[in-house]
């Protein structure tokens, strides 16, 4: 929604423990009525046991470690016209993730649109401050009180207030006086019944202000705030859109003419084709031959300056997912017509005209963007990636293809794979099939670290888009809502037939692996499918749909199973069984690949009792399973320890149990 602002102002034991005292620690020699005896052969049973484990660490890999460590942009914008660019850097040696900022001399001088207006104003967004600590006598309960959360990533976020700072126009390089600053909390002229949480603003003039906001459900949720979904009408947009994003356009005399947002229904599936308003750019529902257009997938959110000049007309620059690659599309503001620049590699826009490019086997450049003075569009490459000479000489032999999987269209499928694999006598390299999380993503051609790493192993990658990946047109969206665990599966099951009908895999030399809705399509396919897969690697995947109601997104079980979704919808038999027999602990008994699961404890997306539950539920059926348990992580598993472990475990799985076809 977007609304109109103005601006206001000890220890203890049982007796059955007996402790010998040692000298810096105590030590347990009688554990419940067991003779001193027992308990020895005790440990050495679970030695034993550990010894045996399936899981074995055959060590570090260079070549991960490498790529995952190179800079990844993630922010760019202009100092003037000097460009700076802002990257996250995974540092293995001390666990962090940092933030790494260049600035690039000699940029080119391009042509912006005029800029907002403001230059003595500051808009930011804060978490408020609710404290009753200072003063003993103050009401207790509001330390206390439940107030929902955003759910992940921002869990700590609750309050989300938005502030204008304003300070007095001065001459360059004099600092503000401090009584000529001041600070503003913004509120509704007209406040609402149920509380707005804003986020997202943007100056209109120095008195208008226009910000998406977010309101509590009826039954009190804030859903999970990647796929918000409001439920009551706003201000200046439609009950049935959820809202986001807007970016104001103005003339050259810094007038603003025009208002652009982003715009999803309301309801439904979790991700969908986007509609860029005032309806500039519709929904597709499925592309035409004329274009190929499959609709807007873009970012979450538009680049904070995301106009841009071109022979005379205003273009809105984003980037978006068209098919199975990511590109950068031209929108003009005025007509809506839609020009895709980038038709080769995968491309992301941060702002104006600041790119990265990527392939699945080349890490992100940093390009600039530019129009010579016929309006032809340049790159100048401002920033390529520092890499040994053995990495890249191994990611050379690396190969990326997009195949279609004719008998499932539109699906197709990203393959990687070592260019001398066609012509290597013997067996075909080991499959690794990867279906994406979501359901509504998708795999792209873009640099993955983690993917690169796991075919320089020699390892072939399928990462398919099966039906309800996003970049396709919204009727394939649509037609996967009711029956996720069927058709998604099948749609996985034949981009593998066709990999071994085109020569590319062969049958017996297949693993699957997955997180999310991704490891959710990995329980279902060993269970469905029991001989299909040698092992299986799972990461905080759905396995009881109807026990997901502890989620931060309760309503996705609901609308992708197809089942309306109320703020007082309660779980019945009825529902439960109808998620049950879509879930794939309902094919657990099929289950014979081992299988490997990668919990996040602090999940709050798949609680953690999801991948527990299916643990044990293999373990009480005496198949071969492990499970690796993350403590402090949450739904991505993506702490640069975590993120490593959990590629060396995937690789070490696969290498001991992945040539062995399931009887």
């Amino acid at each position: 929604m977007l609304w109109h602002f103005t601006a206001v102002s000890r220890l203890t034991c049982p007796t059955n423990l007996r402790f010998i005292r040692n000298t810096c620690h105590l030590q347990v020699v009688l554990l419940l009525g067991l003779s001193k005896r027992s308990f020895v052969k005790r440990q050495n049973y679970t030695s034993t046991t550990t010894d045996m484990a399936l899981l074995q660490h055959t060590g570090p890999s260079p070549l991960y470690t490498e790529l995952a460590e190179l800079p990844s942009p993630v922010y760019a914008d202009f100092i003037g016209d000097v460009p700076r660019v802002t990257y996250s850097v995974r540092d293995h040696e001390r666990n962090i993730i940092r933030s790494l900022t260049k600035t690039f001399s000699g940029g080119i001088s391009h042509r912006r649109s005029p800029s907002p207006p403001s230059e003595t104003s500051l808009l930011y967004t804060a978490e408020a401050n609710v404290n009753s600590d200072d003063n003993p006598s103050d009401d207790p309960y509001p330390k206390f009180r439940y107030t929902p959360h955003f759910g992940e990533p921002s869990r700590a976020k609750k309050r989300s207030i938005i502030f204008l700072f304003r300070w007095d126009k001065v001459t360059a390089f004099t600092r503000a006086a401090k009584q000529d600053m001041l600070l503003f909390a913004l509120s509704l002229a007209q406040p609402t019944k149920v509380p707005v949480l804003f986020g997202q603003a943007t100056f209109a003039t120095e008195d208008v202000i226009y910000a998406s906001g977010h309101e509590h459900t009826k039954d009190g949720r804030l859903l999970g705030v990647k796929m918000i979904k409001l439920p009551e009408s706003a201000t200046l947009t439609p009950s049935e859109r959820s809202c986001r994003s807007p970016r104001v356009l103005y003339d050259d005399s810094q007038t603003p003419t025009k208002l652009f947002w982003f715009s999803n229904p309301v309801g439904g599936p979790h991700a969908s084709c986007v509609s860029l308003d005032k309806v500039l750019v519709d929904t597709v529902m499925e592309p035409t031959s004329e274009n190929g257009f499959p609709g807007l997938y873009p970012n979450y959110n538009m680049s904070s300056s995301p106009f841009l000049r071109r022979g005379g007309r205003i273009y809105i620059v984003l980037h978006s997912i068209w098919r199975s690659r990511a590109t950068i599309l031209f929108i003009d503001a005025e007509s809506g017509a839609i020009s895709d620049e980038t038709k080769n590699a995968g491309w992301r826009t941060f702002t104006r005209f600041i790119c990265s490019r990527s392939t699945p086997t080349t890490p992100s450049e940093v390009l600039l963007g530019y129009f010579d003075q016929h309006d032809n569009l340049n790159w100048k490459v401002l920033d390529k990636p520092v890499i040994s000479f053995a990495t890249e000489n191994a990611l050379r032999d690396l190969t990326a293809s997009i195949i279609p999987i004719g008998v499932r269209p539109p699906t197709e499928t990203l393959v990687i794979q070592s260019k001398k694999a066609p012509a290597r006598p013997g067996p075909k390299p080991i499959c690794v099939t990867i279906p994406h999380g979501g359901p509504h993503a998708s795999s792209t051609t873009s640099f993955y670290p983690a993917t690169a790493a796991l075919a320089l192993e020699g390892y072939t990658l399928s990462l398919p888009n099966y039906t309800g990946s996003m970049g396709f047109g919204d009727k394939y969206i649509q037609k996967l809502l009711g029956h996720c665990g069927t058709i998604d599966v099948q749609d996985v099951v034949e981009s593998v037939n066709e990999l071994i009908r085109l020569g590319i895999s062969e049958h017996g030399r297949q693993v699957v692996q997955g997180g999310s809705h991704g490891g959710f399509l990995t329980a279902h396919l060993i269970g469905q499918y029991p001989t299909l897969f040698n092992a299986a690697v799972m990461r905080n995947p759905v396995t009881s749909v109807g026990e997901l109601t502890a989620s931060d997104i309760p309503d996705w079980a609901y609308a992708e199973f197809g089942l309306q979704f109320n703020p007082d919808s309660l779980m019945t038999p009825a529902t439960f069984q109808k998620l049950f027999e879509a879930s794939p602990i309902a094919h657990i008994d099929n289950v014979r690949a081992p299988v490997l699961l990668l919990i996040g404890e602090d999940d709050l997306r798949v609680v953690p009792a999801q991948g527990l539950r299916f643990y044990h539920a293999l373990k009480g059926r005496e198949r071969r399973v492990e499970m690796l348990w993350f403590k402090g992580e949450t739904h991505p598993l993506d702490g640069v320890e975590a993120a490593r472990v959990s590629w060396e475990a995937g690789r070490d799985w696969f290498k001991k149990l992945g040539q062995n076809p399931v009887d």
